[in-house]
C-alpha cells in the first residue's frame, strides 16, 4: 500500500501521537416495601403422595506473563490445596474475583469470633463484614416483596413457633430473607451450606450477627463442608425437628450419623433433584421414617426458578468468569429439562449456535420443534467452543470426552450435583491445573491443550455470579409455606412418605407475586365453574395436569 500523501500522513502522525499519549493514562474507578394486601392463605392443603423414581485489580508484572498456548514449568504450577484456598476469598459477593487477599488463608474454623451481643454459636468468614452483608439482604428485600409480604402477615400468628429448623441451603442474600422470614415466623434456625463456592461470606456474617447458627463460608473443602453441617445438628440441648434441604445432603447426615434425631423430625421439606431422589430412594426401601414435601417438583420451583432463574443466570456467569462473546459459538447443553431449556433460549438469543443432547424422547421432540439440533455428546465434542451439563446425573461428561474437547473449550455445569462433569479423572500427574480467576481453572494437557473448568464442575450460576431475587421470593415463598403446612399439620394427615406439594399452594404461591405487575386475574361466574366443575377458588388444574 502507497503511503498516505498531503493531510493523510500529517493526521497519521496525529493518531499515532494521540495513542502513544493514550498508552500512558492510567484511569482509576473507584466503587462506591411496598406493602401488599394478599388474601389469606389456605386453611389447610391436601397433598398427594407419589412414589416417581469491592477489591483493586491486581495486574501481573511482564515478566509473570506467559504465553497462552506455552505449557507453564514445574515451578509456575499451582497445587489443587492451593487453588482450592485461593477460591475462598472473594469475601464480598459469590461472583467472580481478581485477587485474593493474606488473611483469608486462615481457616474460619481457627479463628474466635463474637458477634456484637457476644455470641459465638457460628463460624464465618469475618464477622466485621455483617454490616455489608446487611445491605446486600436489603437490596434483595426489595424484589422478594410477596415472601415480605407473607412475613408480614403471619409474624404475629408464629405458626413456627417451636419448630427447630435445621437448613442446608445456598447461602445467599436471598435464602437470609428466607431464614429472616422463618425467625420472624417463631422459628429457631441453624444453617450451613449445600455448596463450598456459593455463599455470600458477608451475607453469612450478616445472619451470624442476627443470631443464627451460621456455619459456612465461601471455598469450604470438602472436609469443612461435613464440619459445617454436622456442627449446625450436633448442638447440646438443641435439636432439630424439622429440615430444609437442597441436594440431600443434610438429609443423608442426620439419617447416617443421627438416627434418633431423624425419626424424630416433623417433616423435610427437600427443593432439588438430586435431594428428592435421595428421599424416594429412602421411601422405596421403606426407611423413610418422616413425611417429606418434594418441593422441587412444585410447578412453581419446576416453570420459575428452574426456568427462568437458569435463562438469566447462565449468561451472567459465564460473562463474568470467562467474558466470552456469545455470537456464532458451538455451545452443546447437555438436558433439555427446565433448567436446559432456559439455558438454551438465553445462549441461541444472543447467537450461539446450540446442540442439545437428550435420554428422554420428549424432551428430544421439544428440543427439535424448538429449534435445536439433537445429537449425541461424541459427534460434536471435537468442534465446540462450551460444554453446559443440566442433567442431574453422573459422568455426563467423561475423561474420553474431556480429552477430545478442543483447546480453550469451556466446560461448566447447571445442575446441582457437582457429578455431571467427571472431574477426579482430571486431577492426574499429567494434568496441570492453572487457577485463573476464582472459580476459573485452566486444565492443560501434556501437548499444551487448555480447557476451561468452571467451579471446578459444581453448580455455575451461584458459584459464579448471582441470580434473581424475585424468582427465589417464588422458590423461597413455597418452602416457607410447605415447612409451616408439615410442621402444623395434624397427626396422621401425612404418612412417612414423599408428597408433591399441594395445587392450592403452587397457585398461592402465584398469586403473591402477580401483583408485582399488576396482574387482574379474570373470575369465573358461577355458570362457568359449574360447566367446568371447578371451585370458583380454585385449584384451577389437576394434579396430573402439566404447565
Amino acid at each position: 500500500m502507497s503511503e498516505p500523501i498531503g493531510d493523510g500522513k500529517l493526521e497519521m502522525k496525529q493518531a499515532t501521537k494521540e495513542v502513544k499519549e493514550s498508552e500512558n493514562v492510567a484511569e482509576k474507578y473507584s466503587a462506591m416495601s411496598v406493602e401488599m394486601s394478599v388474601g389469606d392463605p389456605p386453611a389447610a392443603f391436601t397433598a398427594v403422595p407419589t412414589h416417581k423414581s469491592v477489591k483493586k485489580i491486581q495486574f501481573a508484572k511482564p515478566e509473570e506473563k506467559q504465553e497462552f498456548s506455552r505449557f507453564p514449568t514445574k515451578t509456575g504450577r499451582r497445587s489443587l490445596s492451593r487453588s482450592i484456598s485461593q477460591s475462598s476469598t472473594d469475601s464480598y459477593s459469590s461472583a467472580a474475583s481478581y485477587t485474593d487477599s493474606s488473611d483469608d488463608e486462615t481457616s474460619p474454623r481457627e479463628k474466635g469470633q463474637v458477634n456484637s451481643k457476644g455470641n459465638s454459636d457460628f463460624c464465618v468468614k469475618n464477622i466485621k463484614q455483617a454490616e455489608f452483608g446487611r445491605r446486600e439482604i436489603d437490596i434483595a428485600e426489595q424484589d422478594m416483596s410477596a415472601l415480605m409480604s407473607l412475613r408480614k402477615r403471619a409474624q404475629s400468628e408464629k405458626p413456627l413457633a417451636g419448630a427447630k429448623v435445621v437448613g442446608c441451603t445456598h447461602i445467599t442474600a436471598q435464602t437470609a430473607v428466607l431464614v429472616e422470614t422463618l425467625v420472624a415466623l417463631g422459628a429457631q434456625c441453624r444453617w450451613t451450606a449445600c455448596n463450598i463456592y456459593s455463599t455470600q461470606n458477608e451475607v453469612a456474617a450478616a445472619l451470624a450477627e442476627l443470631g443464627v447458627a451460621v456455619f459456612a463460608w465461601k471455598g469450604e473443602s470438602e472436609d469443612d463442608f461435613w464440619w459445617c453441617i454436622d456442627r449446625c445438628v450436633n448442638m447440646e440441648g438443641w435439636q432439630p425437628n424439622m429440615i430444609l434441604d437442597d441436594g440431600g445432603d443434610l438429609t443423608h447426615w442426620i439419617y447416617k450419623k443421627y438416627p434418633s434425631v431423624f425419626k424424630k423430625a416433623r417433616g423435610i421439606v427437600e427443593e432439588s433433584v438430586t435431594g428428592v431422589h435421595r428421599l424416594y430412594q429412602l421411601s422405596k426401601a421403606g426407611k423413610l421414617c418422616v413425611p417429606a414435601m418434594n418441593v422441587n417438583d412444585s410447578v412453581t420451583k419446576q416453570k420459575f426458578d428452574n426456568l427462568y432463574c437458569c435463562r438469566e443466570s447462565i449468561l451472567d456467569g459465564l460473562k463474568r468468569t470467562t467474558d466470552i462473546m456469545f455470537g456464532g459459538k458451538q455451545v452443546v447443553v447437555c438436558g433439555y429439562g427446565e433448567v436446559g431449556k432456559g439455558c438454551c433460549t438465553a445462549l441461541k438469543a444472543l447467537g450461539a449456535v446450540v446442540y442439545v443432547t437428550e435420554i428422554d424422547p420428549i424432551c428430544a421432540l421439544q428440543a427439535c420443534m424448538d429449534g435445536f439440533r439433537v445429537m449425541k455428546l461424541n459427534e460434536v465434542i471435537r468442534q465446540v467452543d462450551m460444554v453446559i451439563t443440566c442433567t442431574g446425573n453422573k459422568n455426563v461428561v467423561t475423561r474420553e470426552q474431556l480429552d477430545n474437547m478442543k483447546n480453550g473449550c469451556i466446560v461448566c455445569n447447571m445442575g446441582h450435583s457437582n457429578t455431571e462433569i467427571d472431574v477426579a479423572s482430571l486431577r492426574t500427574p499429567e494434568l496441570t491445573w492453572e487457577r485463573v480467576r476464582s472459580q476459573v481453572d485452566h486444565i492443560i494437557w501434556p501437548d499444551g491443550k487448555r480447557i476451561v473448568l468452571l467451579a471446578e464442575g459444581r453448580l455455575l450460576n451461584l458459584s459464579c455470579s448471582t441470580v434473581p431475587s424475585f424468582v427465589l421470593s417464588i422458590t423461597a415463598t413455597t418452602q416457607a409455606l410447605a415447612l409451616i403446612e408439615l410442621y402444623n399439620a395434624p397427626e396422621g394427615r401425612y404418612k412417612q412418605d414423599v408428597y408433591l406439594l399441594p395445587k392450592k399452594m403452587d397457585e398461592y404461591v402465584a398469586s403473591l407475586h402477580l401483583l408485582n405487575f399488576d396482574a387482574h386475574l379474570t373470575e369465573l361466574t358461577d355458570e362457568q365453574a359449574k360447566y367446568m366443575g371447578l371451585n370458583k377458588n380454585g385449584p384451577f388444574k389437576p394434579n396430573y395436569y402439566r404447565y
